[in-house]
């Protein structure tokens, strides 16, 4: 099996090296990451300007743009095969509810299932690295659970099976304090917090953008609620984003407004 793994954090980062190390155990593994660190790039495609494509001491690839930037030139030419899985993480912080949409942890790996490759985003909840070891593992473990399924498409047997794309957040744990792995829909968070302003030495006013907001929507079957309790929360995600419950009436609308000829 051949795995693919990209982070969002930069190909430095202690995730990225700590998931390497304990995936390589299990599959032909290969680092195609980005240079620095990419947080909240989401999806983004570097359209105008050139990539380069450099290698580091531990034989880990990186490249000047975006996390999805990483995989899409991965599987479009630069590895010169096509992995059975993509993997990306481990992130430095939590990527639950609404962090989904601004994730470049989730792009990358949503960048592989856009190409019909199963992936998987992992992310601890709390920054910092503290067991990180642990977090691997853990990754490893689910990685292995899958790796039957994910050979049999390989192999021909499943052919027709679809691509899926999984969202997975693991609580900064001893290994013997975390309590399982649920399944979990996606909560809500509040809106973000004020922007923050500073003063440049110029005298021009410097604009941050401010912190994720609290967790809203946090009750029990989300992701939230999942990991607060100590569990490994999976949520399987789709790009879909169509309003489906509401499509009748924008069509109702939509006819007054303009009526058919």
């Amino acid at each position: 099996m051949k795995i693919l793994i990209c982070n969002d954090d930069g190909y430095q980062a202690s995730g990225i090296v700590a998931l390497y190390e304990a995936l390589k155990t299990v599959a032909d593994v290969e680092v195609v990451a980005p240079e620095q660190n990419n947080s909240a790039k989401s999806n983004a495609l570097t359209l105008h300007s050139p990539m380069y494509v450099q290698t580091a001491a531990n034989g880990f690839r990186y490249i000047n743009g975006t996390p999805a930037d990483c995989v899409h030139i991965a599987l479009t030419g630069l590895l010169g095969y096509r992995p059975d899985l993509v993997v990306s993480g481990i992130n430095n912080g939590a990527n639950m509810g609404d962090d989904t949409i601004y994730s470049g942890t989730v792009g990358a790996a949503m960048e592989g299932y856009l190409f019909g490759i199963p992936a998987i985003a992992f992310s601890q909840t709390e920054k910092g690295w503290s067991h990180i070891e642990v977090a691997a593992q853990r990754a490893r473990q689910l990685v292995q659970q899958l790796l039957p399924s994910l050979e049999a498409v390989a192999e021909g047997a499943q052919p027709t099976q679809a691509p899926w794309l999984l969202n997975v957040n693991i609580p900064n744990l001893p290994d013997e304090e975390i309590q399982g792995v649920k399944v979990a829909r996606l909560g809500r968070r509040h809106a973000a917090e004020r922007v923050i302003t500073q003063t440049s030495p110029r005298g021009e006013t410097m604009y941050w953008i401010g912190g994720a907001g609290s967790a809203k929507e946090a009750g029990e079957g989300t992701d939230f609620h999942a990991t607060r309790q100590g569990f490994i929360s999976v949520t399987p995600l789709q790009v879909d984003l169509t309003d489906h419950e509401r499509l009748p009436y924008w069509a109702q609308t939509a006819a007054q407004l303009m009526p058919a000829r």
